[in-house]
């Protein structure tokens, strides 16, 4: 596995692959890396000739008082992991290369952005949209591979790609979850113990509340359910919990459609913000 830090090494290689004809597959992270992003890693080597993964720790998603500074860091580690699922280039970038002297091009997309996680984090997929059309056109991917845990992201980057007129399919990969349920996440190193147990409640409260959705319980009802069941858990502060058209990512408040839904949300654990989300 090489490891890259400027971009110009990274063109290099990339544009040799081409020259050969091989498909080159793309997994942008900001490390501290777990079982969810290694399955996606093995995604990408399973449906491309050369795969590619970023660590780079984007300042621009995070607000001055998130956890920039404290995000996990552990390079060694990450690469340990990436070489040993058969990555073949891992690219790690300074800020400067990403964020150059005197940048100031943003990208967003602010009707998808705005819902859900927007409200509460505004500035955050303005951030993911800028850093993921700058890897776009650094890696120059076939394929780019997205976990669903952060299914708000996945749906802009969709968006993003079709309106920009990237050429590039992004393939959604499955939560990968602990075995009681919680997704899994690099803040959840930020548990402590009487969290980490309390933690999976979410995941379960979610669960509930689409069985509740299927056997008939109007959505308003179920989702208040859901909501009350995580606070009293010992959740601070549940920011939401929606019922959303998978595409639109507009709410479904009335009546459960005829097609697959999305039931989504967000809650406070002490100090960790975590969100997961379930098909319908």
């Amino acid at each position: 596995m090489q490891v890259v830090r400027t971009l110009e090494e990274l063109r290099s290689i990339v544009r040799g692959w081409k020259r050969e004809g091989l498909s080159v597959g793309f997994v942008p992270t900001m490390g501290a890396l777990h079982a969810g992003h290694l399955s996606l890693v093995d995604l990408s080597t399973a449906q491309c000739d050369r795969t590619i993964a970023s660590i780079f720790v984007n300042p621009t998603q995070f607000a001055p008082h998130e956890d920039l500074d404290s995000y996990p860091r552990q390079e060694q580690q990450d690469h340990d992991l990436l070489r040993g699922r058969g990555c073949d280039l891992v690219f790690c970038p300074e800020v400067s290369v990403m964020y150059p002297e005197g940048e100031e091009t943003r990208v967003s997309v602010p009707q998808m952005g705005a819902k859900l996680e927007g409200p509460f984090r505004p500035h955050f997929f303005g951030g993911v949209a800028t850093v993921v059309a700058k890897l776009f056109n650094q890696v120059e991917p076939d394929k780019a591979f997205f976990g669903e845990k952060d299914y708000q992201q996945v749906q802009v980057i969709k968006r993003m790609v079709i309106d920009l007129c990237f050429g590039i399919e992004i393939v959604p990969g499955p939560t990968a979850r602990a075995g009681d349920g919680l997704a899994l996440s690099s803040r959840n190193a930020y548990l402590s113990a009487v969290q980490r147990a309390i933690a999976p409640v979410l995941f379960a409260s979610l669960h509930r509340c689409a069985i509740r959705m299927r056997n008939g319980t109007p959505p308003e009802i179920a989702l208040a359910e859901a909501k009350a069941a995580i606070s009293k858990a010992g959740f601070e502060n549940v920011e939401y919990v929606d019922a959303v058209d998978p595409g639109t990512l507009d709410q479904i408040t009335d009546t459960l459609p005829d097609y697959p839904c999305r039931l989504i949300a967000a809650a406070w654990l002490g100090k960790t913000r975590l969100i997961d989300n379930i098909a319908l």
